[in-house]
């Protein structure tokens, strides 16, 4: 604890967000450069190093927070690093996408704005890259052992890399065209720039991971295939199989689902394309769903200009502070009033019908669509409800809707290609697949983890399960494991 008293001393500074009118007009991140590693050091010194760190249980890695937020405020760079990465694969992720629940969790909280965990883990990361405290780990023997990891998002990237640090020779099968997954094709640009993304993809290959793009197992590999191949499966293939509105009109042309829209969106900024044939441009888009995808929909029509934006949640306007009864600290408050870089952006250009300039209609449930002759939408029609979604008489309106889109969340794995099938996978009445208390299914040798398992949550639980079933699977290829194991699967998982 550099200063016993920089907590009473020192106010809340957050890294500073671009001006509006500038960001909008690019894809890079809304985050002024430069301007975080000026304020972090005290920020850092407002850590309290409390006896009892609730930063640490709120947090799936386990993250060691008191520690470098000590180390950084003495500009002990190098030494942070080793404390934040000896528990987190990937902190310049979660340093930008995470919610961070470790800050609802800082004893700080009780009574004052929490110490800025997030900014300081993304800071120690950056530094971390810029004076080379990162460097590639390549094991010093092989095992022998091969594995198999399905999926490239954090989940199977974070499952790979302690596998092949840990000696065995790690092959990653992606179905799309680069590694990733929805860090690649659904987080925003302007959310977390991919340069990030391919420098930790390049540290991996160093260490000896092998990727298999454009090949989606059960379908361009089959699973039977692969098990006789490899010693072991993680499956890490994420939640993708997303939830429909099932609502008169809904066969129109122009509703598409969230993740049909922002994967065009990133092959834009990946110069794969010159527009995007989903564009929002100069349509009245409205986003059906409150949460993360929605804001990130929010913010991408933004960019490719389009004429209006409104995004509806069914839920009612949360009060601005933490309600006390429902979620006391330190658990993580799920409804409080948040405004992101999306709302922020859409309040400031007005591009949000709403009277307070909010793109989000609070308490609002779609009751159908209506098109023109050609089949196409232009209106969404709702209602208010009341806290039990029940509709509110005479509150029906329509909104002019050039371009719908569902982000309403994911129900488990896509199983279109037919992995789930092929290796005959027991799964969870909710969708997600079946396992016990060492991640493995019902199928010998096969381990899932993530999203696909768990249920849709947080990238921070999401690299957690992949540290953990890698210590799974080097305890069932070796008979023992070194390797840390942060979270059980039977751990409640989190949504926000």
């Amino acid at each position: 604890m550099a200063d016993p008293k920089g907590f009473m001393t020192t106010p809340r500074r957050e890294w500073p967000r671009r001006p509006v009118e500038e960001r909008v007009r690019d894809w890079d991140e809304v985050y002024a450069p430069g301007a975080l590693l000026p304020i972090i050091s005290e920020q850092a010194d407002r850590c309290m190093d409390c006896g009892i760190p609730f930063c640490h249980e709120a947090c799936p890695l386990g993250n060691l927070i008191p520690e470098w937020n000590d180390l950084t405020a003495r500009d002990d760079w190098r030494a942070a690093a080793d404390r934040l990465h000896a528990t987190n694969n990937f902190p310049e992720f979660t340093g930008r996408l995470c919610p961070a629940p470790c800050e609802a969790g800082c004893v700080l909280a009780i009574n004052q704005p929490a110490v800025t965990i997030k900014n300081v883990e993304c800071a120690i990361a950056d530094r971390a890259w810029e004076e080379g405290f990162a460097p590639p780990r390549p094991p010093d023997r092989l095992s022998g052992r091969t594995v198999a990891v399905i999926g490239s998002g954090p989940t199977g990237l974070a499952a790979a890399q302690q596998l092949t640090r840990a000696g065995h020779t790690v092959a990653v099968f992606e179905k799309d065209d680069r590694i990733g997954g929805l860090l690649r094709y659904g987080i925003p640009e302007f959310k977390m720039e991919k340069r990030h993304l391919e420098r930790r993809l390049e540290q991996m290959r160093a260490e000896g991971t092998r990727f298999r793009t454009s090949t989606a197992v059960g379908r361009d590999i089959g699973a039977d295939e692969l098990r006789a191949r490899y010693d072991a499966v993680v499956v890490a293939t994420g939640a993708t199989a997303w939830r429909e509105l099932s609502v008169p009109g809904r066969e129109l042309a122009g509703i598409h689902q969230a993740m049909e829209y922002l994967p065009l969106a990133n092959r834009v900024c990946e110069g794969d394309l010159e527009q995007s044939p989903l564009s929002a441009a100069g349509r009245h888009v409205v986003i059906v769903g409150g949460g993360d995808t929605g804001a990130d929909c929010l913010g991408t029509a933004i960019r490719e200009g389009a004429a209006s934006v409104t995004q509806l949640d069914i839920y009612g306007r949360p009060g601005e502070a933490r309600d006390e009864d429902a979620e006391p600290w330190p658990t993580y408050p799920t409804r409080v009033y948040r405004l992101s870089a999306a709302h922020e952006e859409a309040r400031d250009l007005r591009t949000a019908p709403a009277a307070d300039a909010d793109a989000r209609l609070f308490a609002a449930s779609t009751l159908r669509f209506t098109g023109d002759a050609a089949g196409r939408v232009r209106a969404l029609h709702l209602t208010e409800v009341d806290e039990r979604r029940r509709p509110l008489p005479g509150t029906g309106r329509a909104l002019p809707a050039d371009l719908v889109l569902l982000a309403l969340g994911f129900s488990g794995p896509d199983r279109r290609d037919g992995l789930v099938d092929q290796l005959g996978l027991a799964l969870e009445p909710h969708g997600t697949i079946a396992r016990d208390a060492g991640f493995a299914t019902n199928v010998p040798g096969v381990f899932a983890a993530g999203d696909a398992a768990r249920g849709q949550s947080l990238v921070v639980w999401a690299i957690a399960e992949g540290r953990a079933v890698a210590a799974a699977v080097d305890r069932h290829l070796t008979g023992t494991s070194r390797l840390p194991a942060p979270v059980s699967p039977h751990d409640r998982p989190m949504s926000v």
